[in-house]
């Protein structure tokens, strides 16, 4: 699992690719679909490709001369429980904190001052 969510993580790392998996989560999509907002090359956009089905975010389907992309969510949830471990652990840590800073303040009274 380790090695499937270092590909996913390096995949998303890339703006370009983010943009694409956002394109094909409204529906499948062709590579030059794909390049055109992104000005670029479909060469290019062959490349970004490659590295998200390397990850297994996409699946590339040939019908003719056209590739079409369409989104597999399956491995971003992986990426999702894994980051929604680290969330919970920061959760917790940062109310720790937040009740240690709420007793170390005094408290004050509505105009600011503290109570005696």
């Amino acid at each position: 699992m380790a090695a499937d969510l270092d590909s996913v993580f390096h995949a998303l790392g890339d703006a370009t690719r983010r943009r694409m998996l956002r394109s094909l989560a409204e529906g499948p999509r062709s590579v030059g679909q794909l390049a055109e907002p992104c000005a670029m090359s479909l060469a290019a956009a062959s490349k970004h490709i490659r590295t998200l089905e390397a990850a297994g975010l996409i699946r590339r389907e040939v019908r003719g001369r056209t590739h079409l992309c369409r989104l597999e969510p399956t491995p971003l949830a992986g990426a999702h429980h894994w980051l929604a471990f680290y969330e919970a652990f920061w959760t917790r840590r940062l109310d720790v904190l937040d009740r240690l800073l709420r007793q170390a303040d005094p408290p004050t009274t509505p105009e600011g001052g503290e109570h005696t």
